[in-house]
């Protein structure tokens, strides 16, 4: 949630930091701000509801001065509702102090009390306007002295970037929970929350760890536990391409990143599957611990957890090995069953999902092996694990995951082979063929879109519908939730994803003329039982829109429309139906007038909990 970039060199900051801003809002956009120390080091503010573009009108009928020193904002509100007041920088009541925060301040209402019976007057709804009162309140020329007092009074999460009136050219950082990366440039020093903000002007980046400050002057950085112990910086340098924050022509980053996935798992395959060899490098467990395991526990949130469902039976049915799959938000509070023969298998596409790593945490806590399965290199998540998996899908803009989702199911069948493999679950055979059809998965992904179309005149045709029912069997269970988030997220259309066999149960009862009815059938050994579901709904009248196997002549008598993918053996075919769902959702969306890349009330990364 939030993005944050701070400056300070010897350029313009207010150019550098807003088109860094840009890159971010993918993080949160119900509002944006920046805060200037000017040659005269008066701070000054800039602050507006809505998207970036907002601000940019702002300031250009308030134009700002040249500035050295700065911080920006955008915001994906927690506390306090979207509007220029509870935009970010926030400052003290004498307007000294600017802060801005990505994360949860739990105990500001305490806070917030102590400073107003001291005078302070607030005026914001938030709980980050807390902060800059604090560290005023603490202040006595020594600012890092007065952020480490703040910061010992703080409960919560928090990604802080500090600028002060008395100290011009300097920027503190710090953060606990919350993802923060500091830039390493020529004269000049960055802070962000994410490594694609800086990319045009630095591939030089220190990751700060939980517990650390960071002071950045033009030629300086200096790191420090809360404590203020002294701690040695370790810098990275970013190898991937800054071109994946670019359209490229396409009308909408998810478009692009749709269009993007044959090539990711083309990627992923050259890395994992050489000369007939299965290849995890930073997996980080030896087969001893593999056979050793008795149960696998995978946790994630939203489109990950749907993932990770899919990865159940993918599992189960190639390791023979138990499998759990929970959210992580009640993972963290029912005290679950694991110990040292549990498999943790951590999904998250940033790596800083902040119940994700909770999780995690706790299972390791308990004894568990922690496995990440993760797309963003250098992350929290990454770095806590004791083996990691990259996905590599390569950064992903549009708020509504694609490629990352069909990264993290090919990394489920990698690892399942692989435990297949250490436990002698599989014939050498049937792993063969396996190894064989997951190569030729890219190429069956360039002949769905091939039928872009197609999909496209179909969604049209059915974005009137005011409620959606996805429905599914076995494997492509989890694969119709994964439909009904998609459409939920972009469309705001109301829909669900069901177990075809629990329709009787209760979701029956909404079809009608009214109702959508997207049905995932592909040829396999439930094929016909959910024929006799499309049967069902087609007599109460509802719309059927049917996902079948190519060739298949037998769905078209009972759907009303038929989006066809490649045949592929059953346990594969979630990897070809997300394609043909994410496209669904997309021209929908695009149809009805809404936003794709940035729907409302959402952020790509949620790092609060």
């Amino acid at each position: 949630m939030c993005g944050i970039v701070g400056y300070v060199g010897n350029k313009d900051a207010l150019p550098i930091l807003l088109e860094s801003l840009k890159k971010l809002e993918y993080r949160g956009y119900d509002s944006s701000g920046v805060g200037f120390l000017d040659h005269d080091a008066q701070l000054i503010v800039r602050k507006s509801k809505g998207k970036i573009r907002n601000l940019e009108e702002l300031i250009r009928t308030q134009p700002l001065p040249f500035a050295h020193t700065g911080i920006s904002h955008t915001r994906w509100a927690t506390h306090g509702f979207p509007s220029d007041i509870n935009a970010h920088p926030h400052t003290d009541s004498k307007h000294s102090i600017a802060v801005v925060h990505n994360g949860i301040i739990e105990n500001y209402q305490e806070l917030r009390s102590e400073l107003s019976k001291k005078g302070c007057k607030f005026l914001s709804a938030t709980d980050s306007e807390v902060i800059p009162q604090l560290i005023a309140s603490f202040y006595k020329g020594d600012l890092l002295a007065a952020v480490r007092k703040t910061i010992a009074k703080l409960k919560g999460t928090f990604a802080l970037g500090v600028i002060s009136r008395g100290h011009p050219g300097v920027l503190i950082a710090a953060r606990v929970g919350s993802p923060l990366i500091v830039g390493i440039g020529d004269q000049e020093n960055f802070i962000a929350s994410d490594v694609p903000a800086i990319l045009d002007f630095t591939r030089r980046v220190i990751y700060l760890k939980d517990g650390q400050i960071a002071v950045l002057t033009k030629d300086r950085v200096e790191l420090s536990a809360f404590d203020g112990k002294k701690v040695a910086s370790s810098i990275d340098t970013v190898s991937f391409n800054v071109t994946a924050a670019r359209k490229e022509g396409y009308p909408y980053f998810m478009l692009k990143e749709i269009h993007e996935q044959p090539n990711v798992l083309e990627q992923m395959l050259s890395l994992r599957l050489k000369n007939k060899r299965l290849i995890l490098e930073g997996l980080g467990l030896s087969d001893d611990v593999l056979k050793r395991t008795r149960k696998v526990m995978v946790v994630a949130c939203g489109t990950a957890y749907h993932a990770g469902l899919v990865g159940k039976y993918i599992i189960e049915n190639l390791a023979r090995i138990p499998v759990e799959v929970d959210t992580s938000s009640e993972f963290r509070y029912r005290n679950p069953i694991i110990d040292k023969h549990t498999l943790f298998l951590a999904v998250s596409q940033s790596g800083e999902t902040a119940d994700t790593l909770a999780a995690a945490r706790e299972a390791r806590a308990k004894g568990a092996k922690v496995i990440a399965i993760c797309n963003v290199v250098g992350s929290s998540l990454a770095r806590e694990a004791d083996g990691i998996l990259y996905t590599y899908a390569g950064q992903e803009i549009g708020v509504a995951s694609t490629k990352a989702y069909t990264a993290q199911l090919m990394m489920f069948y990698l690892l399942a082979l692989k435990l297949a493999h250490v436990r002698k679950s599989l014939s050498p055979k049937e792993t063969k063929d396996l190894y064989r059809w997951l190569l030729l998965i890219p190429s069956l992904y360039r002949e769905i879109l091939k039928d872009m179309h197609n999909i496209q005149n179909i969604a049209e045709a059915n974005s009137h519908f005011g409620c959606f029912l996805f429905l599914g069997r076995h494997v492509n269970f989890p694969s119709a939730m994964e439909g009904a988030l998609k459409l939920k997220e972009i469309s705001y259309i109301p829909a669900e994803g069901y177990a075809a066999g629990e329709m009787k149960h209760g979701p029956i009862a909404l079809i009608d003329e009214y109702r959508a009815v997207v049905c995932i059938n592909p040829q396999s050994h439930v094929y016909e039982k959910m024929s006799s579901n499309m049967q069902e709904i087609r007599a109460r009248k509802g719309n059927i829109i049917a996902i079948a196997t190519r060739g298949d002549s037998e769905v078209k008598s009972s759907a009303d429309f038929v989006i066809e993918v490649p045949a592929t053996p059953e346990l594969l075919s979630p990897l070809l139906v997300a394609l043909p769902l994410q496209m669904l959702a997309y021209f929908i969306a695009v149809k009805r007038g809404c936003d794709v890349d940035q729907p409302r009330n959402l952020a790509k990364s949620v790092t609060v909990e």
